[in-house]
């Protein structure tokens, strides 16, 4: 049976310069199943302040921060969690009464995958990206005790200032770089993107390296994924990512965390 939408209903929302479907869709499909009255729209928007300020002053429960308001989302909010007060980016405010709070569960999902495919911390990284999110993939790795590796990005000023933040070196261009582990956090094989078709690395530096991690989850199959699961490599992929911090997303609007069978039907539906 369908919920119906009554005036106790929970309003939860995402901030996003190009909204997707799969928080709405996996948000919505736990509410669902576990009979929870809240439910879940994507918005954009080109007045932030006032889009802030909307939540506050509405009720709503929670919003879902992504590009490119992760950083610029700050000054507007009460306080700010551990998980996100060192690396000053965001991607999760709760609303508590009028008072937001805002974590970054990109950080905490990035720490379990990390745990969770037994990258070992004295592998060399090569990290691609200097945004919000890259910020928060590169000083997770920093906090599992990773210290070997460079930040590249076209952007010396923030690729600097992400190097010096993270302890990894700089560079702008992967040349002569050797990684046993690349990360991409740039759109480039993002689907809807003009570099949907192309590699983040480039074939030979693939080959020489021990594993790939691509942060962009949509479509579930990057370039870069499907060339290192064709090369036997370690693959982590944005899909379990954008789950992972998705959950914790859930438990913090909701006080509720689903057991790990509901999580993979929600993760199956939202992803479909």
């Amino acid at each position: 049976m369908s919920r119906s939408i009554n005036r106790d209903t929970q309003l939860c929302m995402s901030l996003s310069a190009r909204p997707g479907n799969f928080g709405t869709r996996f948000q919505n499909f736990l509410y669902e199943a576990l009979e929870l009255n809240y439910v879940y729209k994507a918005f954009t928007t080109r007045d932030l302040p006032a889009a802030i300020g909307g939540i506050r002053a509405l009720g709503i429960r929670g919003c879902a921060v992504s590009m490119p308001f992760k950083e610029a989302c700050i000054p507007l909010v009460d306080a700010i969690d551990a998980s996100a007060e060192a690396i000053a980016s965001i991607n999760t405010i709760v609303n508590a009464g009028g008072f937001l709070r805002a974590y970054n569960t990109d950080y905490i999902a990035v720490r379990k995958l990390i745990e969770r495919h037994g990258i070992t911390a004295d592998t060399r990284l090569v990290l691609r990206g200097s945004g919000g999110m890259a910020k928060a993939v590169a000083c997770a790795f920093r906090d599992a005790g990773f210290r070997h590796g460079h930040i590249v990005a076209r952007n010396e000023a923030t690729g600097r200032k992400l190097a010096e933040s993270s302890g990894f070196s700089w560079a702008p261009d992967t040349v002569g770089l050797a990684g046993e582990l690349l990360v991409n956090v740039t759109p480039i094989g993002m689907e809807g993107g003009v570099e949907v078709d192309q590699l983040a690395f480039d074939r030979a530096d693939v080959e020489r390296a021990r594993g790939v991690f691509d942060v962009v989850a949509s479509p579930p199959e990057t370039p870069l994924i499907r060339l290192g699961r064709e090369l036997g490599k370690v693959v982590v992929t944005g899909a379990e990512v954008i789950v992972l911090q998705a959950v914790e997303q859930f438990v913090l609007y909701t006080g509720v965390r689903p057991d790990d069978v509901l999580i993979a039907r929600a993760a199956e539906h939202a992803l479909s």
